[in-house]
């Protein structure tokens, strides 16, 4: 799926033009199949505090080869920094600076992950230093190289840093299912969670239901899902019966056709599975669709059916598997599908912005309700990803939506998947009403 430019500033000669011209190189980025190993090594640990000195442990009890500095060591490729005992600005230079020295050695799809606090707005000093983190982050991702990604882990006063959400995110942004993830911060805000008997297959032994399933995001989710062990429902529309059966054959997954915008759409979800005996562990809410056009010539045929399929099917879908009682598992994982749209706007897509925004206050909400019971609620927010939807904009907008990111490239649909297997997890027990951008920081809102 690599597009013509990358091709070309790939090879030997394109790429000396690249670098003469000053032009965008993207790195080949080190998906699951690339880099089977959980942690990239070397991996140094930053940081004094004990929560540093646990997780050293941890990481090593796990077979890899930690150290606690960079000297003596020509690459690096896991860099952890423990920041969970910050007081004041100053005290985040000398935790931060030995990596300075380091930045040229690490290695292509390195990962840089901090541990740190969020601010709380009762101590100045403290919450200077701690939003300092998400500053720095944000801005050492714009300088990674290789494909190397910097994101973040912000653990709630309360919540210790070796709680399974924690764990559990850190083992996400440390392996190469991250890959189109870089700039971001991920909020563990409870103990919540547990740890994952079977890394190979996190969701063995779940049942999930993907939306908008038959092409495309939603087939990329519906395959990732199942290689991770989960039991599938697919659900598209019936015009796209075709390929909803034969993803559903290899996938031996059970198919639904439904329009989601239709009237009781949900009572027959819920009516369909229980003649399946079926109960959801997992529900992803995928289904979208587009209708562009200027504000100043929007109506009502292209702003009501993005706003019915796109955020008011997933308020009727989920809550008639909540009211039904029969319907859900004891502690079911909602994962909606969001937008950079939603967070930062974008030309010609009012409609469809106010969809997704909607979508991020809904799992925000969606959140609350479930809690009590263990059961979580998030949001993934795709950037620019390669799919038939993308290849059919014009050619220089599509090029230039593919650059401005830190990454320089187009994510792919099993970058959006990886993620929404991460939050379908027992370990993202404690990740709760958050939207987790899949954009490779694009250069929009956050």
């Amino acid at each position: 799926m690599t597009d013509t430019y990358t091709r070309l500033v790939r090879s030997a000669p394109g790429g000396m033009l690249a670098k003469q011209l000053g032009l965008p190189r993207p790195s080949k980025l080190l998906r699951r199949g690339d880099r089977p190993e959980p942690v990239l090594g070397p991996v140094v640990v930053l940081g004094a505090s004990a929560a540093a000195d646990a997780l050293a442990r941890r990481l090593l009890d796990e077979g890899a080869d930690v150290r606690r500095r960079f000297e003596d060591l020509r690459s690096v490729g896991t860099v952890v920094i423990v920041a969970d005992e910050l007081t004041a600005p100053g005290d985040l230079g000398p935790l931060v600076l030995p990596l300075a020295g380091a930045m040229r050695s690490l290695l292509p799809g390195a990962r840089v992950v901090t541990i740190s606090r969020p601010a709380t707005g009762e101590e100045p000093a403290r919450d200077a230093a701690r939003g300092g983190v998400e500053g720095f982050v944000r801005s050492l991702a714009h300088e990674m190289r290789g494909g190397a990604t910097a994101n973040g882990i912000l653990v709630a006063d309360g919540v210790g840093p070796d709680a399974p959400g924690v764990v559990g995110a850190l083992r996400f942004l440390l392996s190469a299912r991250s890959a189109f993830i870089t700039g971001q911060f991920l909020t563990v805000t409870s103990d919540a969670g547990s740890a994952t008997a079977d890394l190979a297959q996190p969701l063995a032994g779940r049942t999930a239901l993907v939306t908008g399933a038959a092409r495309g995001i939603g087939a990329a989710i519906a395959r990732t899902l199942s290689a991770d062990g989960a039991r599938l429902v697919v659900l598209d529309v019936p015009g796209a019966g075709t390929e909803l059966s034969r993803l559903a054959n290899e996938l031996r997954a059970v198919p639904i056709q439904l329009d989601v915008t239709s009237e009781g759409a949900g009572e027959r979800l819920v009516s369909f599975l229980r003649e399946h005996g079926l109960l959801l562990d997992i529900v992803v809410l995928n289904a979208g669709i587009t209708r562009d056009k200027l504000f100043a010539n929007m109506t009502p045929d292209r702003w009501d059916p993005v706003l019915g399929v796109n955020i008011t099917s997933q308020i009727t879908l989920s809550e008639a598997l909540l009211e039904a009682g029969d319907a859900l598992g004891a502690h079911p994982r909602f994962v909606s599908l969001a937008s950079t749209s939603g967070i930062a706007g974008n030309r010609g897509q009012t409609n469809y912005a106010a969809s997704k925004a909607g979508v991020m206050a809904f799992v925000d909400a969606l959140a609350g309700r479930l809690e009590a019971s263990g059961g979580t609620a998030n949001a993934v927010a795709p950037g620019f990803i390669e799919t038939e939807m993308t290849a059919k904009m014009p050619a220089l907008t599509r090029e230039v939506a593919r650059r401005v990111n830190s990454l320089a490239q187009g994510g792919r649909p099993v970058d959006v998947a990886e993620a929404i297997a991460f939050l379908a997890s027992d370990e993202a027990g404690g990740v709760q009403g958050q939207t987790l951008r899949v954009c490779g920081q694009n250069m929009v809102g956050k």
